[in-house]
Order: structure tokens, then C-alpha cells, then sequence
């Protein structure tokens, strides 16, 4: 791994070699790459020593680390920790190691907080910050992530992102006793595919829940892929909604509830708003509100069937969508 003060990444060590063995002096290729000649002569000397794989980071673990805590002193630490269910503090003075080493090799081990463990059995009975299990359905529409991002509509001129954080009207001398309000972003992800359908509505009411769910089951089906699972966290405008529930009904889809306090649940979902803001809303500074409503359709269409996804093997969400789903 490139330490984040490097001046040269593997591909730029290459151009080094490259530019050097054609019989340019070393000296002017240092300069251009903006590195000292010792740097230079470092990385040409291991090309020359160990080829390509020379050109590549090593790992800065030493050979030998004879401070290291004995690895009897460990696997006993962890054995006490699950078996007695201690701190750190306690386990610190009963091995003779500092109360920092005892919590790193606690990490070190996965090893749950005990705040998290039921106190007579043990068992992980507590939602941590992070979930355990990642998960993935193995069809398109067995689950669907629902879930709404509020944006602040963006003022006739740009407000501050056109303007810089230093002006102080960014009103424009416009009659600030008419809020701006917001913008509700509905998002809808398949589960397995990561195909996303998006709508900007007004409210976030439980009839235009409603609504979005229809618009975004009739996206899904353009597509081949029936709902038949639908989660969302535990607002009002989805859990006690008549509206939002007879639409499931509708559709025949299920409803699946995250864990109050745990949005992490609700991850596909929350990473996709992520993906919205970085790469749509704040991409770049929009002169109108309605100048981003605008760009919201080509960005889905692009997310959709032409932007690499990671979670697709660096494909499109719509190559996970066969036509039979």
C-alpha cells in the first residue's frame, strides 16, 4: 500500500524505468517527477535487482519483534475474556501487559464489547455500531431498500456554493420570510442488483410514500422485477401509514422493518443516498433548484446502466437484471 506522502505510485515508478532505460539522464527524469535522484536510484536499483515486483511497496513489518506480546500470553488473554467475560483493566493486571495492549488484542480478536454481551450467557444480545453479517439477496425485487434524503433547495443565483463560504448575502436580497425549504428525495435499490429508481417529491407524507412505492414498482417492472420485499426504517409515514401498508398489499410485498436506532440496516439504501449527494446534488454548483431537478434523470440513467459498480463485479446494476427476474 502507497503511504499517503509518496510522490510516486507504482505506475509512476514504471514511467521512472521506462524513461531512464531509453537513456535520458536520471537527474532530468527525477526533476520531472518532482523526486530527489537518491529516490530515483532507490527505485531503478530494485528494478534492476528484482524486475517489476521490485516496484512494489513492501510491507513495513519487521522480521522480528521481540517486545511482541508471547503468543501463550495471548490465546490465554482471549480465553479468559470469553470465558469470564472482563475487561481489559482486569485482564491487563492478571497477565502483566499494559491495559492498551489487553484492548488491542481484544480488537485484534473481533471480539464483542461486553457492553454488547448478555452478562449470565454471553451471547451478543446488543446491536453494535457496524452490522456483523453483509448480506445479499440472490434475486432481483426479493428485497427493496426504501428510504427519503432531505436537500435544501438551492436559491435563484446558487446561494453560498456559487458565491464561497466568505460572502455574507447569499440571500441576494431575497425575502428571507419565504423559506427555501427542502427537497424529499425518494430512493428505491434492489437488493441484489443495486438498480435505483429516485423521484424529488415535496413531503414525505405517508400517501406520497405511497405514491413513490407505486411509481417505483411500475420502474421495476419496466425491468422485469417484481417486488416482493420492501424495507424501511420506522418512521410513521411508512409504519402506521394506511396508504404505504395497502400499497405492499397491493403489490404483495412484504415489509421489513430495520432495528429502531440501527440505519446501518438500511445500508444499500443509505449508501446509494451517499452516491446520490457526491455525484448529483453536489457535484458541482447548480445556478437554480430546478437546474438540479433536472440533471437527476440523466445521473440515474447513467448509475443505472453505464456507471461501474463495485458490488456488480465493475459492472452496471442493470447487468444483475435479467429479463425472466
Amino acid at each position: 500500500m502507497v503511504h499517503r506522502n509518496a510522490r510516486l505510485a507504482p505506475a509512476g515508478r514504471m514511467i521512472l524505468v521506462e524513461r531512464v532505460l531509453q537513456g535520458r539522464p536520471i537527474s532530468h527524469v527525477a526533476k520531472e517527477l518532482g523526486i530527489s535522484r537518491q529516490c530515483a536510484h532507490r527505485w531503478m536499483g530494485r528494478f534492476r535487482s528484482q524486475g517489476v515486483t521490485g516496484l512494489v511497496d513492501r510491507s513495513s513489518r519487521p522480521r522480528r519483534s521481540p517486545t511482541a506480546t508471547p503468543t501463550t500470553v495471548v490465546s490465554q488473554l482471549l480465553a479468559a475474556r470469553q470465558a469470564e467475560r472482563i475487561g481489559r483493566d482486569e485482564l491487563a493486571l492478571r497477565f502483566e501487559v499494559s491495559a492498551s495492549t489487553a484492548s488491542r488484542i481484544i480488537a485484534r480478536a473481533g471480539l464483542p464489547r461486553l457492553h454488547e454481551l448478555d452478562p449470565v450467557t454471553g451471547i451478543r444480545i446488543r446491536a453494535s455500531r457496524t452490522t456483523q453479517l453483509r448480506y445479499e439477496h440472490d434475486n432481483p425485487g426479493d428485497l427493496i431498500h426504501v428510504d427519503v434524503k432531505k436537500l435544501g433547495r438551492i436559491p435563484d443565483g446558487g446561494g453560498w456554493r456559487i458565491d464561497g463560504p466568505t460572502v455574507i448575502d447569499h440571500d441576494r436580497r431575497r425575502d428571507r420570510s419565504r423559506k427555501l425549504g427542502f427537497d424529499f428525495v425518494h430512493v428505491a435499490v434492489d437488493d441484489h442488483s443495486r438498480l435505483a429508481f429516485a423521484q424529488i417529491l415535496p413531503d414525505e407524507k405517508g400517501t406520497t410514500c405511497a405514491a413513490f412505492l407505486t411509481a417505483a414498482a411500475a420502474f421495476f417492472a419496466q425491468h422485469g422485477v417484481a417486488i416482493r420485499g420492501v424495507m424501511t426504517d420506522n418512521a410513521k409515514n411508512y409504519v402506521i401509514s394506511h396508504a404505504f401498508q395497502d400499497t405492499l398489499k397491493l403489490l404483495g410485498a412484504r415489509h421489513v422493518r430495520t432495528r429502531p436506532h440501527c440505519p446501518w440496516q438500511n445500508g444499500k439504501a443509505e449508501r446509494f443516498n451517499r452516491t446520490l449527494q457526491e455525484n448529483w446534488a453536489y457535484r458541482h454548483p447548480f445556478l437554480t433548484n430546478q437546474a438540479r431537478h433536472d440533471a437527476l434523470a440523466p445521473w440515474l440513467e447513467h448509475y443505472n446502466y453505464a456507471r461501474a459498480h463495485t458490488a456488480c463485479g465493475g459492472q452496471p446494476p442493470i447487468s444483475r437484471v435479467s429479463p425472466t427476474s
